[in-house]
């Protein structure tokens, strides 16, 4: 069958911030993809605000590279997928595998295989797709090369590759540096006997098939992708499998439902280094842009109109954790940050507030991710999102904040499925690295949450490192008690595993809640009767309603308290008297922090300038009735 030479597809996975990212950087430099005078960001390929706040890559992207062969040869575009490592956001990677003919799998020299190698190792296996090994940060002081390749080789019998994918080639870089050697060089030392990556990209295009097609075959071209652009609308991102696909071209377009309609392409572009440019023909093997169908979706097939036939539809794994999105129905909904003054009601005026507002965006997100799903409850202003886990449900949240929404957030949930007739739950593996002097408190904790070591192993070095199978019920809220636990020194990550039968009932958060009992602005004097009772979440002068939690109480039972109380004036002091007593600063809680602190009863109150937690029923009397109803049965 016919090759084509001139083209690699290829894509990069690994672990989070074992250096995807970075090492793209390096290879877009060394390709000449930028004039000299150019001035460049780290992490080029992380262009969303979030990501570069977070560090980690959440959308898979695309981005190609001109790469020159030293033998003086015709010039090769390699395509490059740079995905996420994180479990959460499996749908882009599953996606971004799609469209390439193999992987370079990236590994830290010093922290080796974690869950999300396994995770995205597993899926470029079941593809079938050759695997390149990129031991990556050799130059780390406590790296460990020979160790980590034994470990990942262990990783590859694990999950059952055959022997064909088993004889990988390795190469050994250091990603910020841009020097890549297939040498194994010292532990804690940059390759010596290389200035550059010239051995990464000549082992890419050894060990990366080329595209191979049929010449006699009518078009077929595969959507992956969706992107927006002001001017031309909906951009399809694709790649082309058989045929060639041109601009001004009438192509057949087969939608998910098999209905099959004739549409024109209005634009296509290729991707040269990070930007789109536009070209007349895409040829098999080629990922194109297109743009002149307003409503393609991701899975999709371009084909002939004299002979249409589609291609699979892409899958990705079942959700395993939900929560409630709905509208705002606090006491404080449009009124800004504080809910006083001038700025708070120029700031309210693209605030979105309402049921229509809420579903539009939801259903927009669903057309570019393919892992999520929302479905309808009993109430007309709340969806339940069923997403693979808490931090790509945070992510939603957090984008739809800075769009102007205000939403009330329910307590995550686990998705379950009834097999046999018994509910199975959704569980994890969990992988957690800590100093040794912590290994109790961890296990501990653990145990409290249902979880059962799998595997334990020291590497020597004053850490260890644990295997937990737990319920995802049980990670909701661990990670900032983990983190306390262990001083900050932990690292946790975990992946889906499966499900398995119920574990029973779980109690991860034994502290009760501070709840207002009234509305009005938080005072001084309140706040330093009140913080012996426990960790206050308010400054003084916020306002707060009642029903809101403005504390987390050091008992196990709610509390409701009176934050807003003021010092009265008498005619033996002032107001201002005797207030020496200093007071302890507030606990500020993050989004994903206040998701983890709720408890079934609670939900988070999300705006563009405040995150706070409240009760579902604010009013303190009926919070009362309904406890004893519940009490009484």
């Amino acid at each position: 069958m016919p090759t084509r030479h001139d083209i690699r597809n290829v894509a990069i996975v690994a672990h989070v911030d074992h250096g995807k990212t970075t090492i793209v950087d390096a290879m877009l430099k060394q390709a000449g993809a930028f004039a000299a005078h150019q001035q460049l960001d780290d992490r080029m390929m992380d262009s969303n605000d979030l990501e570069r706040e977070k560090g980690i890559t959440i959308l898979a992207k695309n981005t190609a590279v001109k790469y020159h062969p030293k033998d003086g040869g015709a010039p090769i575009t390699i395509n490059i997928i740079d995905t996420p490592g994180h479990a959460d956001f499996g749908g882009e990677v599953e996606r971004g595998l799609s469209m390439v003919d193999a992987v370079v799998l990236l590994v830290d020299a010093s922290e080796g295989p974690l869950p999300q190698t396994r995770f995205v190792l597993r899926k470029a296996l079941q593809q079938r797709k050759p695997v390149i090994l990129c031991i990556n940060k050799t130059d780390r002081p406590d790296s460990r090369i020979d160790e980590v390749v034994n470990e990942t080789y262990d990783l590859f019998l694990d999950l059952d590759a055959d022997e064909d994918q088993i004889e990988f080639p390795i190469v050994y870089a250091c990603g910020r540096d841009g020097i890549a050697s297939l040498t194994k060089p010292e532990d804690g030392t940059v390759p010596a006997d290389s200035t550059n990556l010239e051995p990464f990209f000549s082992t890419i295009l050894e060990h990366v098939p080329a595209p191979v097609y049929d010449e006699e075959a009518p078009l077929q071209a595969h959507v992956t992708n969706l992107d927006a652009d002001n001017f031309l609308g909906r951009i399809a991102l694709l790649r082309v499998e058989q045929g060639e696909l041109r601009k001004g071209q009438t192509v057949a377009w087969i939608k998910r439902d098999g209905t099959i309609s004739n549409v024109r392409i209005t634009e296509l572009m290729m991707t040269e280094a990070l930007t789109r440019k536009p070209a007349e023909v895409a040829g098999p093997g080629d990922i194109c842009a297109v743009a002149g169908i307003p409503d393609i979706m991701i899975g999709e097939t371009l084909a002939d109109p004299e002979n249409p036939i589609a291609l699979p539809l892409i899958t990705v794994d079942q959700p395993a954790i939900s929560m409630t999105i709905g509208t705002n129905t606090s006491p404080l909904v449009g009124r800004g940050g504080t809910g006083k003054g001038a700025d708070a009601k120029a700031a309210v005026k693209d605030r979105k507030v309402t049921a229509r507002q809420v579903k539009d965006r939801l259903d927009r997100e669903l057309v570019g991710n393919v892992s999520l799903r929302v479905l309808d409850t009993e109430r007309p202003d709340a969806w339940e999102v069923q997403g693979r886990g808490e931090l790509a449900l945070a992510i939603l949240v957090e984008q739809m904040r800075r769009e102007g929404f205000e939403l009330t957030i329910g307590k995550p949930q686990v998705v379950t499925k009834e097999v046999d007739g018994k509910i199975h739950e959704p569980v994890e593996r969990l992988t957690v690295d800590v100093p040794e002097e912590h290994m109790g408190a961890v296990t501990q904790l653990m145990g409290v949450r249902k979880g059962r070591m799998d595997n334990m192993s020291n590497h020597g070095s004053g850490w260890v490192r644990m295997e937990f199978v737990v319920p995802s019920r049980g990670l909701i809220g661990f990670r900032t008690e983990f983190l306390t636990n262990t001083r900050g020194t932990g690292i946790a990550h975990s992946i889906h595993e499966g499900h398995e039968p119920w574990f029973g009932t779980l109690t991860t958060r034994n502290n009760g809640s501070l709840v207002a009992d009234r509305a009005g602005a938080v005072t001084a004097f309140a706040m330093t009767n009140l913080q012996e009772r426990g960790v206050l979440f308010v400054d003084p002068g916020t306002e707060v309603y009642e029903g809101m939690i403005v504390g987390e109480n050091s008992r196990s039972d709610d509390m409701d308290v009176n934050i807003t109380k003021e010092k009265k004036l008498t005619n033996m002091r002032s107001s201002s008297a005797d207030s020496f007593e200093a007071i302890v600063p507030p606990r500020k809680l993050s989004l994903e922090q206040s998701l983890e602190f709720c408890r079934d009863d609670e939900c988070v109150e999300v705006t563009p300038e405040a995150v706070r937690i409240r009760k579902v029923v604010l009013d303190q009397k009926e919070r009362g009735r309904s406890a004893s109803r519940a009490k009484n049965g």
